[in-house]
């Protein structure tokens, strides 16, 4: 989606007035890069006596990822960036009557670009890990409030009934493990996840299984599907516990795999995938593992710690006893 590297290589050749190959070190490359757009979020909810919610606001502050390219006009909403408010305001599932969500464009000058499922990853984080602030202040259990809230949407209801009862959702789940689960809708497939969580007395966050059930409407090759899912998961999560890039006097920080770690073998959770075979068009399979990914898990962290999320990446020292 981007020149950056074919203006590099055009420049070179035309000051050297021969052809060139540039191959930028893994350092140049991420610290002159495009990055996942950071946002601020400010939700509000009213609850009826039962917990139903009656109202729901979103307002959602952050930057523009097509401010940086030519106009892409089928990305555009009434002439606004339609990623920033993906997951959050171009679908909402659950039947709530009054539904507000508003957007504020801020850029603070660090150029953004595409994350694998773009708004869906951190609208979905938020968007979930909210509907679980909810159900525990109505007092319900997180999926049954979800349930109750889908009631007239089948194919999230049949997601989310697989994906927690491959979980054994309501069952004893191993000493020191929690539970959290999750819902999202994006590109054209229907996806529910149950991670199971553990979190040391140091803080340090451990994924154990990730249960996904996803309904694309229908599957051509299972195993690439699966394959894609579980990929999409890693990379959800890998932004949710590792993924961190901070600007110092106008500069990117990170560098390298040292000071920019990615999910190695060990944290590897095992990952179970379920599919549905829904009506309808087909949907994808790259995306739509990645935005259920990090509410699942933090999610499970309340239920383990009863300590809320709320920025990312998740880091030890919010979590210390």
């Amino acid at each position: 989606a981007y020149n950056d590297f074919v203006l590099d290589a055009v420049e070179t050749s035309k000051a050297v007035g021969k052809p060139v190959k540039v191959i930028w070190t893994r350092a140049e490359d991420m610290q002159h890069s495009m990055y996942r757009p950071s946002t601020y979020n400010v939700l509000t909810a009213a609850l009826a006596p039962d917990g139903t919610p009656l109202a729901w606001k979103h307002h959602i502050v952050g930057p523009s990822i097509l401010s940086y390219l030519p106009p892409v006009k089928h990305l555009l909403k009434d002439g606004m960036d339609a990623t920033s408010v993906a997951g959050a305001a171009d679908v909402f599932p659950y039947a709530i009557p009054n539904v507000f969500v508003d957007y504020v464009l801020h850029n603070p000058g660090v150029p953004v670009g595409f994350w694998r499922s773009v708004g869906n990853s951190q609208n979905g984080y938020i968007m979930e890990g909210f509907i679980d602030e909810l159900a525990h202040a109505a007092g319900k259990d997180p999926y049954r409030y979800r349930r109750q809230l889908l009631a007239k949407q089948p194919r999230f209801i049949g997601v989310l009934d697989l994906a927690a009862e491959k979980a054994g959702w309501g069952k004893p789940a191993p000493q020191g493990v929690h539970r959290g689960i999750a819902t999202a809708y994006s590109y054209g497939s229907h996806v529910a996840e149950v991670a199971e969580v553990s979190v040391a007395k140091d803080g340090k966050v451990k994924v154990h299984r990730v249960v996904c059930a996803v309904d694309p409407g229908w599957v051509v090759n299972p195993d690439t599907f699966t394959a894609q899912m579980e990929s999409g998961i890693l990379y959800g999560l890998s932004g949710a516990l590792f993924g961190e890039i901070t600007i110092k006097n106008g500069r990117v920080e990170q560098s390298n795999f040292h000071d920019y770690p990615l999910p190695r073998m060990t944290d590897m959770p095992k990952i179970e995938v379920y599919f549905l075979h829904g009506e309808g068009e087909q949907g994808g399979a790259g995306e739509p593992g990645v935005p259920a990914a990090a509410p699942a898990v933090v999610n499970a962290i309340f239920a383990a710690t009863g300590k809320r999320i709320r920025k990312l990446p998740i880091k030890p020292e919010m979590l210390r006893t």
